[in-house]
């Protein structure tokens, strides 16, 4: 299946989380859509844990098949293997374009990767799923440099986490290390989805 176009603003009133990671969607009415939408129903434990897994992989826009794919490719790794998940998710190319501050939300910086905007170590890449390496440095093509969009969205940044460093005047970004958990979304509970895949 492709991945979800619809409304994002309803999605997240339904699984009770900003995706778009601005909290405007729940402000006005933290609950969710629909008439019933104010009393629904106690979900179960596999509702509970599909709906967690279902957050996470709507806020970072991947279909279902390699969601599943990175979930187990993570499970081969030392470690916890929830956290493992986690930062393995953190370290595709689209989010990392979005720690940055090169686009204010996960789906604008995806844009920017398929339209050809984003290099790593000086070589364009369009692959949003790309898995950047510690060390690797995360830039915009010299034409590229100019985008309004892009300007905005560095200028609104309020935060960049500390396992990436930024150069200003290059407006290039390194990515440094795995971040801890504490540098993760804190709205996420990894070991339900962990015990959604282990049904």
């Amino acid at each position: 299946m492709a991945r979800y176009t619809g409304p994002t603003w309803k999605l997240s009133r339904r699984l009770g989380i900003s995706l778009s990671g601005t909290g405007k969607e729940l402000s006005k009415r933290p609950y969710a859509p629909g008439q019933h939408g104010q009393s629904r129903k106690k979900l179960s434990e596999y509702g509970i844990q599909l709906q967690e897994k279902q957050k996470l992989r709507f806020m970072y826009g991947l279909g279902e098949k390699q969601f599943h794919k990175l979930f187990q490719r993570s499970g081969k790794m030392k470690g916890v293997h929830g956290e493992n998940f986690l930062k393995l998710l953190e370290s595709r190319l689209d989010n990392l374009v979005y720690r940055l501050g090169f686009a204010r939300t996960r789906a604008q910086a995806r844009q920017l990767v398929v339209h050809g905007h984003i290099t790593v170590n000086g070589h364009k890449v369009d692959r949003p799923s790309y898995q950047v390496q510690f060390g690797d440095v995360i830039g915009l093509r010299e034409k590229s440099r100019n985008l309004q969009v892009v300007k905005e969205a560095v200028e609104d940044r309020t935060y960049l986490p500390e396992y990436l460093s930024f150069d200003e005047n290059k407006m290039e970004g390194t990515y440094n290390r795995f971040p801890e958990r504490s540098e993760l979304p804190s709205e996420i509970n990894e070991t339900l989805i962990v015990e959604f895949y282990s049904r």
